[in-house]
């Protein structure tokens, strides 16, 4: 299945889908190509997103435009996605999601074109899937609780990112609690286990209990990062420590070999120190080995 390259003819309904699944092997193409030049997203904070190839949505944000569709338990299993506008997959406000052996496919040259986007949503499991794209392999943004990604093939692209195009974006943003990364492989991937929160952020929110554990690196660059001063765009205002607490992190179990000698970078906000009981955050047997036969080193 094709999609339009006319974006005027992408519109937005209404309704109540539950016990949703699609599954049985259909490839669906995005034809993205046309559309990308459009995005002016990774220089535009106040950007008009482009669509999205399947959005599972209840909200009338930037993200959703006029959509109103209360979504519950659905399934998708075993189809391939192509090169999305925008977003390949992306849960708003969704309850039950479970998501199983989906291959997807973004060229370099593919903007913000995010495997898995996730945001507002609970219960969700993704498992048994490969993905590859300009961007994130799977995204977790504000607002979620008891997510899993688990068994999952990433690369290219930039990685495991819990963001929502960074949290702390906005006011009033919900916590992100009971995340779990685990048993997955990535390969050639930008910033591979990424936790990032802006400056300045204009609310506090808290993303705690997130655990990240037997994962396997492949010439990756970036092999963890805490990075609370995030702002992506040539001129930022003056950076104000962010607001977003982060508590109880995780990593265990992450090894591999990396391109660059920092195998962990932490910056965490100098307002809301980056907390674990008893230490600020928890790293048991991470083993990342440099591809040129330096020594790797952590970067506090």
């Amino acid at each position: 299945m094709k999609a339009t390259t006319d974006l005027s003819k992408y519109r937005f309904g209404a309704g109540w889908v539950e016990g949703l699944t699609l599954t049985r092997g259909g490839t669906f193409d995005g034809q993205g190509a046309k559309a990308w030049p459009y995005n002016r997203c990774p220089a535009n904070f106040n950007c008009k997103l482009l669509p999205t190839a399947i959005l599972v949505c209840y909200s009338e944000d930037n993200i959703c435009g006029q959509i109103k569709w209360l979504w519950d338990r659905t399934v998708v299993r075993d189809i391939t996605l192509l090169n999305s506008t925008f977003s390949h997959i992306a849960l708003v406000e969704c309850k039950n999601f479970k998501g199983s052996k989906i291959k997807i496919s973004a060229p370099a040259n593919s903007p913000n074109t995010d495997g898995i986007h996730i945001e507002r949503s609970s219960g969700v499991y993704f498992s048994r899937s490969h993905i590859g794209t300009r961007d994130d392999c799977t995204s977790v943004g504000q607002g979620n609780f008891q997510v899993t990604i688990s068994s999952i093939t990433c690369g290219p692209g930039h990685g495991i990112r819990c963001s929502v195009r960074s949290l702390g974006r906005y006011q009033n943003e919900g916590d992100v609690r009971e995340l779990v990364v685990r048993d997955s492989i990535l390969t050639k991937t930008l910033n591979d286990i990424r936790i990032k929160t802006w400056a300045n952020s204009p609310g506090g929110s808290v993303a705690t209990n997130m655990t990240f554990e037997n994962i396997v690196m492949n010439d990756v660059t970036n092999p963890i990062i805490i990075d609370q001063a995030y702002c992506p765009f040539t001129s930022c205002p003056a950076k104000e420590p962010s607001r977003v607490k982060l508590s109880d992190i995780y990593f265990k179990n992450i090894r591999g070999a990396s391109s660059s000698t920092v195998a962990v970078a932490l910056e965490c906000s100098k307002r809301m120190p980056c907390q674990n009981k008893p230490r600020k955050c928890s790293f048991g047997a991470v083993n990342v080995n440099v591809i040129r036969g330096e020594t790797t080193h952590f970067l506090l």
